[in-house]
Protein backbone atom coordinates (compact mmCIF):
# COMPACT_ATOMS: atom_id res chain seq x y z
CA UNK A 1 0.00 0.00 0.00
CA UNK A 2 1.43 3.47 -1.09
CA UNK A 3 1.18 6.79 0.43
CA UNK A 4 -1.25 9.50 -1.68
CA UNK A 5 0.91 11.61 -3.44
CA UNK A 6 -0.54 14.83 -1.41
CA UNK A 7 0.93 14.72 2.05
CA UNK A 8 -0.14 16.91 4.88
CA UNK A 9 1.39 19.13 6.50
CA UNK A 10 2.71 17.38 10.41
CA UNK A 11 -0.72 18.64 12.52
CA UNK A 12 -2.88 18.32 10.38
CA UNK A 13 -1.85 14.61 9.40
CA UNK A 14 -1.22 13.61 13.62
CA UNK A 15 -5.31 14.82 13.66
CA UNK A 16 -5.75 12.50 10.74
CA UNK A 17 -3.96 9.67 11.77
CA UNK A 18 -6.01 10.22 15.14
CA UNK A 19 -9.38 10.60 13.32
CA UNK A 20 -8.68 7.39 11.91
CA UNK A 21 -7.63 5.48 14.66
CA UNK A 22 -10.46 6.90 16.55
CA UNK A 23 -13.04 6.07 14.00
CA UNK A 24 -11.82 2.52 14.29
CA UNK A 25 -12.01 2.54 17.94
CA UNK A 26 -16.15 3.55 17.43
CA UNK A 27 -16.55 0.77 14.53
CA UNK A 28 -15.35 -2.06 16.84
CA UNK A 29 -17.90 -1.90 19.85
CA UNK A 30 -20.58 -0.55 17.60
CA UNK A 31 -21.00 -4.31 16.40
CA UNK A 32 -20.74 -5.89 20.10
CA UNK A 33 -23.24 -3.73 22.10
CA UNK A 34 -25.25 -2.90 18.50
CA UNK A 35 -25.80 -6.65 18.15
CA UNK A 36 -27.87 -6.79 21.74
CA UNK A 37 -30.85 -4.99 20.48
CA UNK A 38 -30.98 -7.39 16.98
CA UNK A 39 -30.61 -10.61 18.75
CA UNK A 40 -33.85 -11.60 18.76
CA UNK A 41 -34.20 -11.06 15.06
CA UNK A 42 -30.99 -12.52 14.76
CA UNK A 43 -32.40 -15.57 15.87
CA UNK A 44 -35.68 -15.44 14.52
CA UNK A 45 -33.70 -15.06 10.76
CA UNK A 46 -30.77 -17.84 11.87
CA UNK A 47 -32.64 -19.77 13.75
CA UNK A 48 -30.22 -21.44 17.03
CA UNK A 49 -30.58 -22.31 20.75
CA UNK A 50 -29.31 -20.13 23.98
CA UNK A 51 -25.34 -21.07 23.37
CA UNK A 52 -25.36 -20.53 20.05
CA UNK A 53 -27.20 -16.98 20.44
CA UNK A 54 -24.98 -16.80 23.12
CA UNK A 55 -21.88 -16.80 20.97
CA UNK A 56 -22.80 -14.05 18.96
CA UNK A 57 -21.49 -11.79 21.18
CA UNK A 58 -19.04 -14.06 22.77
CA UNK A 59 -17.18 -15.09 20.06
CA UNK A 60 -16.51 -11.32 19.10
CA UNK A 61 -15.35 -10.50 22.48
CA UNK A 62 -13.13 -13.86 22.76
CA UNK A 63 -10.97 -13.18 19.86
CA UNK A 64 -10.53 -9.75 20.33
CA UNK A 65 -9.56 -9.74 23.69
CA UNK A 66 -7.37 -13.13 23.05
CA UNK A 67 -5.50 -11.44 20.37
CA UNK A 68 -4.96 -7.85 21.48
CA UNK A 69 -1.44 -8.27 22.75
CA UNK A 70 -0.51 -10.56 20.09
CA UNK A 71 -1.67 -7.94 17.58
CA UNK A 72 0.54 -5.53 19.29
CA UNK A 73 3.67 -7.89 19.03
CA UNK A 74 2.95 -8.27 15.03
CA UNK A 75 2.78 -4.68 14.86
CA UNK A 76 6.49 -3.92 16.36
CA UNK A 77 7.77 -6.75 14.03
CA UNK A 78 6.00 -5.91 10.56
CA UNK A 79 4.97 -2.19 10.43
CA UNK A 80 2.50 -0.46 12.77
CA UNK A 81 0.85 1.02 9.93
CA UNK A 82 0.72 -2.86 7.97
CA UNK A 83 -1.25 -3.78 10.79
CA UNK A 84 -3.76 -1.53 10.96
CA UNK A 85 -4.89 -1.40 7.65
CA UNK A 86 -4.95 -4.98 7.32
CA UNK A 87 -7.03 -5.30 10.43
CA UNK A 88 -9.11 -2.24 9.23
CA UNK A 89 -9.40 -3.75 6.30
CA UNK A 90 -10.65 -7.70 7.20
CA UNK A 91 -12.93 -5.96 9.80
CA UNK A 92 -14.59 -4.06 7.29
CA UNK A 93 -14.96 -7.60 4.79
CA UNK A 94 -15.99 -9.78 7.65
CA UNK A 95 -18.76 -7.18 8.80
CA UNK A 96 -19.96 -7.49 5.26
CA UNK A 97 -19.95 -11.08 4.87
CA UNK A 98 -21.90 -11.13 8.15
CA UNK A 99 -24.79 -9.20 6.04
CA UNK A 100 -24.84 -12.77 3.89
CA UNK A 101 -24.70 -15.35 6.62
CA UNK A 102 -26.81 -18.05 6.13
CA UNK A 103 -26.65 -19.65 9.26
CA UNK A 104 -25.95 -19.01 12.86
CA UNK A 105 -23.17 -20.79 13.12
CA UNK A 106 -21.17 -19.20 10.24
CA UNK A 107 -22.75 -15.99 11.94
CA UNK A 108 -20.78 -17.11 14.74
CA UNK A 109 -17.74 -17.77 12.54
CA UNK A 110 -17.62 -14.68 10.99
CA UNK A 111 -18.00 -12.92 14.42
CA UNK A 112 -14.35 -15.19 15.56
CA UNK A 113 -12.93 -13.38 12.27
CA UNK A 114 -13.96 -10.25 12.47
CA UNK A 115 -12.82 -9.39 16.39
CA UNK A 116 -9.47 -11.24 15.07
CA UNK A 117 -9.64 -8.20 12.86
CA UNK A 118 -10.27 -5.78 15.12
CA UNK A 119 -7.70 -6.75 17.61
CA UNK A 120 -4.99 -5.87 14.51
CA UNK A 121 -7.24 -2.43 14.08
CA UNK A 122 -6.81 -1.77 17.59
CA UNK A 123 -3.12 -2.48 18.60
CA UNK A 124 -1.79 -1.49 15.17
CA UNK A 125 -3.64 1.62 15.22
CA UNK A 126 -2.48 2.61 19.08
CA UNK A 127 1.08 1.62 18.27
CA UNK A 128 1.18 4.12 15.73
CA UNK A 129 -0.37 6.54 17.72
CA UNK A 130 2.45 6.41 20.42
CA UNK A 131 5.13 7.06 17.50
CA UNK A 132 3.20 10.30 16.21
CA UNK A 133 2.71 11.72 19.08
CA UNK A 134 5.05 12.55 22.24
CA UNK A 135 4.75 13.62 25.88
CA UNK A 136 1.16 14.79 27.04
CA UNK A 137 -0.47 14.84 23.64
CA UNK A 138 0.41 11.14 23.81
CA UNK A 139 -1.51 11.13 27.12
CA UNK A 140 -4.89 12.99 25.26
CA UNK A 141 -4.64 11.07 22.49
CA UNK A 142 -5.09 7.99 24.11
CA UNK A 143 -7.33 8.94 26.09
CA UNK A 144 -9.66 9.82 22.97
CA UNK A 145 -9.11 6.83 21.89
CA UNK A 146 -10.81 5.49 24.77
CA UNK A 147 -13.43 7.86 24.72
CA UNK A 148 -14.29 7.00 20.90
CA UNK A 149 -14.22 2.86 22.17
CA UNK A 150 -16.84 4.09 24.91
CA UNK A 151 -19.02 6.16 22.25
CA UNK A 152 -18.83 3.31 19.96
CA UNK A 153 -19.86 0.74 23.12
CA UNK A 154 -22.90 3.63 24.13
CA UNK A 155 -23.97 3.91 20.78
CA UNK A 156 -24.22 0.88 19.59
CA UNK A 157 -27.99 0.06 20.99
CA UNK A 158 -29.12 3.71 20.03
CA UNK A 159 -28.17 3.52 16.30
CA UNK A 160 -28.61 0.13 16.41
CA UNK A 161 -32.60 0.32 17.10
CA UNK A 162 -32.98 3.29 14.48
CA UNK A 163 -31.14 1.17 11.58
CA UNK A 164 -33.39 -1.88 12.25
CA UNK A 165 -37.07 -0.16 12.35
CA UNK A 166 -35.68 1.25 9.04
CA UNK A 167 -33.53 -0.99 7.24
CA UNK A 168 -33.41 -4.37 9.05
CA UNK A 169 -31.02 -6.20 11.27
CA UNK A 170 -28.29 -6.43 8.45
CA UNK A 171 -27.97 -2.58 8.21
CA UNK A 172 -26.21 -2.44 11.16
CA UNK A 173 -23.17 -4.28 9.70
CA UNK A 174 -23.12 -2.61 6.65
CA UNK A 175 -22.86 0.75 8.73
CA UNK A 176 -20.18 -0.63 10.51
CA UNK A 177 -18.23 -1.07 7.35
CA UNK A 178 -18.64 2.42 6.05
CA UNK A 179 -17.10 3.74 9.34
CA UNK A 180 -14.25 1.53 9.13
CA UNK A 181 -13.63 2.02 5.61
CA UNK A 182 -12.87 5.95 6.14
CA UNK A 183 -10.71 4.97 9.08
CA UNK A 184 -9.16 2.84 6.46
CA UNK A 185 -8.79 5.53 3.71
CA UNK A 186 -7.76 8.12 6.71
CA UNK A 187 -4.92 5.82 7.54
CA UNK A 188 -3.56 5.10 4.38
CA UNK A 189 -3.56 8.78 3.22
CA UNK A 190 -2.09 9.83 6.75
CA UNK A 191 -0.27 7.10 8.70
CA UNK A 192 3.49 6.50 8.74
CA UNK A 193 5.41 3.20 8.80
CA UNK A 194 7.13 2.15 12.11
CA UNK A 195 8.70 -0.72 13.33
CA UNK A 196 10.74 -1.79 16.53
CA UNK A 197 13.85 -2.49 15.01
CA UNK A 198 14.76 -4.80 18.59
CA UNK A 199 11.12 -6.65 18.30
CA UNK A 200 11.68 -10.65 19.00
CA UNK A 201 8.39 -11.70 16.88
CA UNK A 202 5.78 -13.19 18.28
CA UNK A 203 5.06 -15.06 21.36
CA UNK A 204 3.31 -18.31 19.59
CA UNK A 205 3.19 -20.44 22.71
CA UNK A 206 2.00 -17.01 25.01
CA UNK A 207 -0.74 -16.28 22.26
CA UNK A 208 -1.94 -19.90 22.06
CA UNK A 209 -1.78 -20.69 26.10
CA UNK A 210 -3.71 -17.36 26.93
CA UNK A 211 -6.06 -17.67 23.64
CA UNK A 212 -7.05 -21.52 24.70
CA UNK A 213 -7.43 -19.87 28.48
CA UNK A 214 -10.31 -17.78 27.53
CA UNK A 215 -11.86 -20.08 24.87
CA UNK A 216 -12.09 -22.78 27.69
CA UNK A 217 -13.43 -20.67 30.32
CA UNK A 218 -15.74 -19.12 28.04
CA UNK A 219 -16.74 -22.36 26.55
CA UNK A 220 -17.33 -23.77 30.48
CA UNK A 221 -19.19 -20.40 31.65
CA UNK A 222 -21.86 -21.09 28.36
CA UNK A 223 -22.51 -24.28 29.54
CA UNK A 224 -23.24 -24.23 32.96
CA UNK A 225 -26.88 -22.95 32.53
CA UNK A 226 -27.59 -25.78 31.02
CA UNK A 227 -25.32 -28.89 32.59
CA UNK A 228 -25.01 -26.95 36.09
CA UNK A 229 -21.66 -26.58 37.59
CA UNK A 230 -20.61 -30.38 38.26
CA UNK A 231 -21.38 -31.67 34.89
CA UNK A 232 -18.16 -33.57 34.03
CA UNK A 233 -18.00 -31.74 30.73
CA UNK A 234 -18.29 -28.17 32.09
CA UNK A 235 -15.41 -29.50 34.94
CA UNK A 236 -13.21 -30.65 32.40
CA UNK A 237 -13.32 -27.40 30.50
CA UNK A 238 -12.51 -25.50 33.56
CA UNK A 239 -9.60 -27.17 34.49
CA UNK A 240 -8.48 -27.03 31.06
CA UNK A 241 -8.61 -23.46 31.54
CA UNK A 242 -6.95 -23.75 34.48
CA UNK A 243 -4.01 -25.64 33.03
CA UNK A 244 -3.27 -22.86 30.34
CA UNK A 245 -3.18 -20.07 32.50
CA UNK A 246 -0.71 -21.60 34.82
CA UNK A 247 1.43 -22.50 31.15
CA UNK A 248 0.73 -18.79 30.19
CA UNK A 249 2.17 -17.96 33.59
CA UNK A 250 4.94 -19.97 33.49
CA UNK A 251 5.92 -19.12 29.85
CA UNK A 252 5.38 -15.43 30.14
CA UNK A 253 7.95 -15.83 33.90
CA UNK A 254 10.85 -17.63 31.28
CA UNK A 255 10.28 -15.98 28.14
CA UNK A 256 13.47 -13.46 27.16
CA UNK A 257 10.55 -11.11 25.39
CA UNK A 258 7.35 -12.01 26.88
CA UNK A 259 4.05 -10.87 25.95
CA UNK A 260 3.32 -10.04 29.06
CA UNK A 261 5.93 -8.95 31.67
CA UNK A 262 4.62 -10.65 34.61
CA UNK A 263 6.89 -7.90 36.92
CA UNK A 264 4.59 -4.76 36.13
CA UNK A 265 2.13 -6.03 38.69
CA UNK A 266 4.96 -5.44 41.26
CA UNK A 267 3.61 -1.31 40.72
CA UNK A 268 0.48 -1.29 42.87
CA UNK A 269 -0.44 1.78 40.84
CA UNK A 270 -0.23 -0.62 37.67
CA UNK A 271 -2.19 -2.83 39.38
CA UNK A 272 -5.02 -0.14 40.67
CA UNK A 273 -4.96 0.80 36.45
CA UNK A 274 -5.75 -2.88 35.80
CA UNK A 275 -8.45 -3.07 37.90
CA UNK A 276 -10.22 -0.17 37.08
CA UNK A 277 -9.98 -1.28 33.51
CA UNK A 278 -12.31 -4.50 34.53
CA UNK A 279 -14.66 -2.30 36.44
CA UNK A 280 -16.80 -1.32 33.76
CA UNK A 281 -17.08 -4.69 32.36
CA UNK A 282 -19.18 -6.08 34.85
CA UNK A 283 -20.65 -2.78 35.89
CA UNK A 284 -21.60 -1.29 32.82
CA UNK A 285 -20.86 -3.07 29.28
CA UNK A 286 -22.71 -6.11 30.65
CA UNK A 287 -25.52 -3.76 31.19
CA UNK A 288 -25.70 -2.24 27.28
CA UNK A 289 -25.97 -6.27 26.04
CA UNK A 290 -29.08 -7.38 28.87
CA UNK A 291 -30.63 -4.28 29.15
CA UNK A 292 -31.85 -4.55 25.42
CA UNK A 293 -32.34 -7.76 25.99
CA UNK A 294 -35.02 -7.25 28.54
CA UNK A 295 -36.25 -4.57 26.83
CA UNK A 296 -37.03 -5.99 23.63
CA UNK A 297 -37.25 -9.72 24.43
CA UNK A 298 -38.75 -9.81 27.85
CA UNK A 299 -40.43 -6.56 28.74
CA UNK A 300 -41.59 -6.08 24.77
CA UNK A 301 -40.68 -2.53 23.90
CA UNK A 302 -39.76 -2.00 20.37
CA UNK A 303 -36.61 -1.60 18.99
CA UNK A 304 -36.11 2.06 18.32
CA UNK A 305 -37.89 2.55 22.55
CA UNK A 306 -35.40 0.04 23.80
CA UNK A 307 -32.16 1.94 21.66
CA UNK A 308 -33.55 5.49 23.02
CA UNK A 309 -34.15 3.97 26.53
CA UNK A 310 -30.45 2.92 26.44
CA UNK A 311 -29.34 7.01 26.11
CA UNK A 312 -30.00 7.23 29.69
CA UNK A 313 -26.83 4.54 30.33
CA UNK A 314 -24.82 5.39 27.35
CA UNK A 315 -25.36 9.52 27.23
CA UNK A 316 -23.02 10.79 30.08
CA UNK A 317 -19.82 9.28 28.01
CA UNK A 318 -20.23 11.38 25.47
CA UNK A 319 -19.69 14.76 27.77
CA UNK A 320 -17.99 12.88 31.41
CA UNK A 321 -15.02 12.24 30.39
CA UNK A 322 -13.98 15.32 29.30
CA UNK A 323 -15.14 16.53 32.62
CA UNK A 324 -12.72 14.59 34.68
CA UNK A 325 -9.70 15.35 32.52
CA UNK A 326 -11.08 18.84 33.65
CA UNK A 327 -11.12 17.82 36.96
CA UNK A 328 -7.73 17.02 37.48
CA UNK A 329 -6.85 19.91 38.21
CA UNK A 330 -7.48 20.10 41.48
CA UNK A 331 -8.78 16.26 42.65
CA UNK A 332 -6.55 13.63 42.13
CA UNK A 333 -7.16 10.72 39.89
CA UNK A 334 -7.94 8.52 42.16
CA UNK A 335 -10.40 10.42 44.16
CA UNK A 336 -12.03 10.48 40.71
CA UNK A 337 -11.91 6.97 39.31
CA UNK A 338 -13.35 6.17 42.90
CA UNK A 339 -16.11 8.58 43.70
CA UNK A 340 -17.46 7.23 39.95
CA UNK A 341 -17.22 3.87 41.01
CA UNK A 342 -19.30 3.75 43.79
CA UNK A 343 -21.96 6.52 42.27
CA UNK A 344 -22.38 3.17 39.63
CA UNK A 345 -22.77 1.35 42.56
CA UNK A 346 -25.63 2.88 43.95
CA UNK A 347 -27.14 3.00 40.52
CA UNK A 348 -26.79 -0.65 40.31
CA UNK A 349 -28.50 -1.13 43.36
CA UNK A 350 -31.02 1.78 42.33
CA UNK A 351 -31.91 -0.37 39.31
CA UNK A 352 -32.01 -3.45 41.04
CA UNK A 353 -35.32 -2.62 43.04
CA UNK A 354 -36.94 -1.44 39.53
CA UNK A 355 -38.82 -4.31 38.36
CA UNK A 356 -40.08 -5.01 34.59
CA UNK A 357 -42.74 -3.25 33.32
CA UNK A 358 -42.16 0.12 34.79
CA UNK A 359 -42.13 2.90 33.18
CA UNK A 360 -39.16 3.91 31.07
CA UNK A 361 -38.33 6.99 33.69
CA UNK A 362 -38.11 4.57 36.18
CA UNK A 363 -35.57 2.71 34.52
CA UNK A 364 -33.67 5.77 33.07
CA UNK A 365 -33.05 7.73 36.24
CA UNK A 366 -30.85 4.81 37.87
CA UNK A 367 -29.11 4.46 34.38
CA UNK A 368 -28.34 7.67 34.10
CA UNK A 369 -27.02 7.97 37.13
CA UNK A 370 -24.84 3.91 36.43
CA UNK A 371 -23.68 5.55 33.56
CA UNK A 372 -22.30 8.86 34.98
CA UNK A 373 -20.24 7.15 37.11
CA UNK A 374 -18.96 5.07 35.19
CA UNK A 375 -18.09 7.70 32.67
CA UNK A 376 -15.98 9.46 35.37
CA UNK A 377 -13.02 7.09 35.48
CA UNK A 378 -13.27 5.94 31.15
CA UNK A 379 -11.40 9.55 30.32
CA UNK A 380 -8.70 9.27 32.43
CA UNK A 381 -8.05 5.32 32.35
CA UNK A 382 -6.48 5.19 29.06
CA UNK A 383 -4.07 7.73 30.20
CA UNK A 384 -3.19 6.54 33.17
CA UNK A 385 -2.90 2.89 31.28
CA UNK A 386 0.74 4.50 30.15
CA UNK A 387 1.26 7.00 32.99
CA UNK A 388 1.59 4.27 36.05
CA UNK A 389 4.71 2.29 34.88
CA UNK A 390 8.25 3.00 33.94
CA UNK A 391 8.21 5.27 30.75
CA UNK A 392 10.35 2.30 28.81
CA UNK A 393 7.19 -0.02 29.30
CA UNK A 394 4.47 2.31 28.13
CA UNK A 395 3.69 0.23 25.09
CA UNK A 396 3.73 -3.16 26.80
CA UNK A 397 1.52 -1.37 29.64
CA UNK A 398 -1.13 -0.30 27.08
CA UNK A 399 -1.32 -3.59 25.77
CA UNK A 400 -2.08 -5.20 29.13
CA UNK A 401 -4.66 -2.63 29.72
CA UNK A 402 -6.38 -2.84 26.35
CA UNK A 403 -6.38 -6.59 26.98
CA UNK A 404 -8.07 -6.30 30.56
CA UNK A 405 -10.51 -3.95 29.46
CA UNK A 406 -11.79 -6.15 26.09
CA UNK A 407 -11.09 -9.63 27.55
CA UNK A 408 -12.47 -8.61 30.79
CA UNK A 409 -15.97 -7.48 28.75
CA UNK A 410 -15.94 -10.76 26.44
CA UNK A 411 -15.62 -13.18 30.49
CA UNK A 412 -17.68 -10.70 32.08
CA UNK A 413 -20.23 -11.05 30.04
CA UNK A 414 -20.35 -14.92 29.60
CA UNK A 415 -19.93 -15.31 33.68
CA UNK A 416 -22.76 -12.94 34.48
CA UNK A 417 -24.98 -13.99 31.46
CA UNK A 418 -24.52 -17.75 32.78
CA UNK A 419 -25.79 -16.37 36.81
CA UNK A 420 -28.59 -14.54 35.10
CA UNK A 421 -29.80 -18.00 33.60
CA UNK A 422 -28.96 -20.10 36.82
CA UNK A 423 -30.44 -17.28 39.29
CA UNK A 424 -33.86 -17.51 37.16
CA UNK A 425 -33.80 -21.21 36.52
CA UNK A 426 -33.92 -21.41 40.69
CA UNK A 427 -36.42 -18.94 41.03
CA UNK A 428 -38.67 -20.87 38.11
CA UNK A 429 -37.94 -24.40 40.00
CA UNK A 430 -38.93 -22.71 43.54
CA UNK A 431 -42.24 -21.31 42.25
CA UNK A 432 -43.00 -25.05 41.42
CA UNK A 433 -43.24 -24.77 37.70
CA UNK A 434 -44.04 -27.78 35.20
CA UNK A 435 -41.58 -28.20 32.96
CA UNK A 436 -37.96 -27.37 32.40
CA UNK A 437 -36.84 -24.77 34.71
CA UNK A 438 -33.31 -24.82 33.36
CA UNK A 439 -34.31 -24.19 29.83
CA UNK A 440 -36.66 -21.62 30.49
CA UNK A 441 -33.98 -19.71 32.54
CA UNK A 442 -31.63 -19.72 29.76
CA UNK A 443 -34.26 -18.59 27.48
CA UNK A 444 -35.21 -15.94 29.68
CA UNK A 445 -31.59 -14.73 30.44
CA UNK A 446 -31.27 -14.52 26.36
CA UNK A 447 -34.25 -12.27 25.84
CA UNK A 448 -36.83 -15.31 24.90
CA UNK A 449 -40.19 -15.01 26.81
CA UNK A 450 -41.71 -16.90 23.62
CA UNK A 451 -38.80 -19.86 24.02
CA UNK A 452 -39.32 -19.42 28.05
CA UNK A 453 -43.53 -20.00 28.40
CA UNK A 454 -43.06 -23.34 25.69
CA UNK A 455 -40.38 -24.84 28.36
CA UNK A 456 -42.22 -24.46 31.15
CA UNK A 457 -46.12 -24.98 29.56
CA UNK A 458 -49.23 -23.63 31.76
CA UNK A 459 -47.23 -20.34 32.86
CA UNK A 460 -48.61 -17.17 33.25
CA UNK A 461 -46.27 -14.72 30.96
CA UNK A 462 -46.58 -12.26 34.30
CA UNK A 463 -45.03 -14.67 36.65
CA UNK A 464 -42.33 -15.68 34.35
CA UNK A 465 -41.86 -12.12 33.77
CA UNK A 466 -41.81 -11.40 37.55
CA UNK A 467 -39.24 -14.30 38.52
CA UNK A 468 -36.43 -13.03 35.90
CA UNK A 469 -37.29 -9.53 37.52
CA UNK A 470 -36.01 -10.65 41.00
CA UNK A 471 -33.43 -12.71 39.81
CA UNK A 472 -32.13 -9.69 37.44
CA UNK A 473 -32.33 -7.60 40.63
CA UNK A 474 -29.99 -9.92 42.56
CA UNK A 475 -27.52 -10.18 39.75
CA UNK A 476 -27.42 -6.20 40.08
CA UNK A 477 -26.93 -6.31 43.97
CA UNK A 478 -24.22 -9.05 43.33
CA UNK A 479 -21.98 -6.55 40.77
CA UNK A 480 -22.88 -3.38 42.74
CA UNK A 481 -21.12 -5.23 45.71
CA UNK A 482 -17.95 -5.89 43.53
CA UNK A 483 -18.27 -2.62 41.92
CA UNK A 484 -17.56 -0.84 45.77
CA UNK A 485 -15.16 -3.30 46.30
CA UNK A 486 -13.23 -2.52 43.13
CA UNK A 487 -13.97 1.76 44.29
CA UNK A 488 -12.41 0.75 47.64
CA UNK A 489 -9.18 -0.61 46.00
CA UNK A 490 -8.61 1.43 42.96
CA UNK A 491 -8.63 4.18 45.31
CA UNK A 492 -6.03 2.94 47.56
CA UNK A 493 -3.84 1.98 44.91
CA UNK A 494 -3.80 4.61 42.25
CA UNK A 495 -3.98 7.32 45.57
CA UNK A 496 -0.39 5.97 46.13
CA UNK A 497 2.61 8.25 45.23
CA UNK A 498 3.90 8.64 41.50
CA UNK A 499 7.23 7.78 42.64
CA UNK A 500 6.12 4.81 44.37
CA UNK A 501 4.64 3.02 41.54
CA UNK A 502 7.30 3.95 38.64
CA UNK A 503 10.52 3.00 40.74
Amino acid sequence: MSHSSVTPPRGARQTLTLLAVCLAAIAMPLTFTGTAVALPAIGRALGGGPVAMAWVTNAFMLTFGSALMAAGALADSYGRRRIFLGGALLFALFSLALVFAPTILVFDLLRGGQGLAAAAAYAGGMAALAQSFEGRARLRAFSLVGTSFGIGLSLGPVASGVLMSAFGWRSIFLSVVAVTMVAFLLGRNTLSESRDPDAAGLDCWGVCSFTAMLAFFTCAMLLVPARGWSNSLSLALFFCAALCLLAFVLIERTSLRPMLDLTLFRYPRFVGVQLLAAAPAYGFVVLLILLPLRFVGIEGIGEVSAGLLMIALSAPLLVLPMLAGALTRWLRPAAICGVGLAMSAGGLCWLALTPPGLSSWAMAVPMLLIGAGMALPWGLMDGLAVSVVPKERAGMATGIFSTVRVAGEGVALAVVGAILAMLTAHKIGMAGLAGSALAAGQRLAGGDLAGALLAVPGAERGLLMALYGEAFGQLLFGLALITVVTAGVVFLFLGQDETDGNT
